[in-house]
């Protein structure tokens, strides 16, 4: 049992503090580009698509940003409605300040990717840059992103979507981006930021309901033999979910996509034809898709070797570890009155969706109408 219990927590280690220090001493030995002294071509053409549905609340703050942004270049604006029922629609119709705007209306809501797909179909770029309605963009966003795309090899460009308030949310996404920076150097990202990335869109293939589609584009421009790579130059600010419940779900949607989309890609793995990618791959997203099993061996074993007092200890602490969370899970006043609380609460959160995502896909569950989440005010 103690074999199981260090090897269960030499795994999660690894999936969370050993890949990062890994990925530091890579690259130690190896140089970065500096992609800000990069410059795309004065014609280069840039298609901007945004799907949407139900986003009245927050499309005329988005058109007003898009409308701000300071690209110098040919930029053409696609808003692809996915059956939207409220008044979307027609904020876009009457919005006038854009002058290469189209509206593209799906009568019948079939999905994210089919709304994607719709856009690709009418995009004119050379680069296609994929958003969410949610996000708003640094004013340089779209210039910064585009930059990389003068290196011949890049095929993918990710930004960072910032979060603000939720402390849990905040930290997390903050140690995201470090992994996405360190990947960067030299390799490739296992995953871009959904609501602001870019690709080359001769490269671009048509995306599938049920897989996550940053996700997917990531694999599909590695498979391509083309490098995808995240900037920090290129950034936008989305609010913190309005709950919760909406921020677990919104997970559970999320994994249950990148699952499907990795097993689609599963060739990705194989160290011999992609050695250094594979083991990104294998340490930023199967690793971390399996530390929930891992917590709950390593949970077990403990109870088996409770005749020692060092583990006597290491079981109060990690009951601690989950009481606390769970308090915090049912406690608005404590996460106010303690914010750090929340820290316990997100990891836990974050596990128990990644174990509901894994019951869902292994019960062959599929997540095929996309909703985007709420999202604070």
């Amino acid at each position: 049992m103690e074999f199981v219990l260090w090897g269960s927590f030499l795994l999660v280690f690894y999936a969370y503090f050993g890949y990062p220090f890994l990925l530091m001493a890579i690259n130690r030995v190896s140089r970065g580009i500096d992609y800000k002294s990069l410059q795309y071509p004065e014609n280069l053409s840039v298609t901007l698509i945004i799907p949407v549905h139900n986003e009245a609340a927050v499309i005329e703050r988005k058109l007003d940003n898009t409308k701000a942004l300071s690209f110098s270049g040919n930029l053409q604006v696609l808003i692809v409605s996915d059956g939207s029922s409220d008044n979307t629609v027609q904020i876009v119709k009457e919005y006038q300040g854009i002058d290469n705007l189209t509206l593209i209306e799906l009568e019948e809501r079939k999905g994210k990717a089919n709304a994607l797909n719709a856009g690709l179909q009418a995009a004119s770029g050379d680069i296609i840059v994929f958003s969410d309605a949610s996000i708003m963009f640094d004013a340089e966003a779209i210039t910064e992103i585009v930059r990389p795309f003068a290196l011949p090899e890049m095929g993918c460009v990710s930004g960072e979507d910032l979060i603000e308030g939720g402390s849990g949310e905040g930290l997390y996404g903050k140690y995201e981006l470090f992994l996405r920076k360190q990947e960067s150097v030299t390799g490739s990202i296992v995953g871009a930021s959904g609501s602001l990335y870019a690709q080359r869109k001769e490269i671009v293939t048509p995306f599938i309901e049920g897989v996550a589609p940053d996700f997917y584009s990531v694999l599909n421009t590695v498979e391509q033999g083309y490098r995808a790579i995240s900037i920090s130059e290129s950034f936008g600010y989305m609010k913190a979910a309005e709950s919760h419940k909406d921020e677990f779900n919104r997970k559970v949607r999320t994994l249950i996509r990148g699952i499907t989309a990795l097993f689609k890609k599963a060739k990705l793995l194989n160290p011999f034809s992609y050695p250094r990618f594979s083991l990104y791959l294998i340490s930023h997203k199967l690793a971390r898709w399996l530390v929930p099993f891992f917590l709950i061996s390593l949970l077990v074993s403990n109870l088996f070797l409770l005749d020692s007092p060092f583990y006597q200890v290491l079981l109060l602490l990690q009951l601690l570890f989950y009481g606390v969370a769970a308090v915090a899970a049912f406690s608005e006043p404590l996460q106010r009155a303690l914010p750090l609380v929340k820290l316990p609460l997100f990891f836990v959160s974050v596990n128990v969706s990644i174990l509901k995502a894994w019951l869902k896909y292994l019960s062959g569950t599929r997540q095929e109408i996309w909703t985007p989440t709420k999202r604070s005010k």
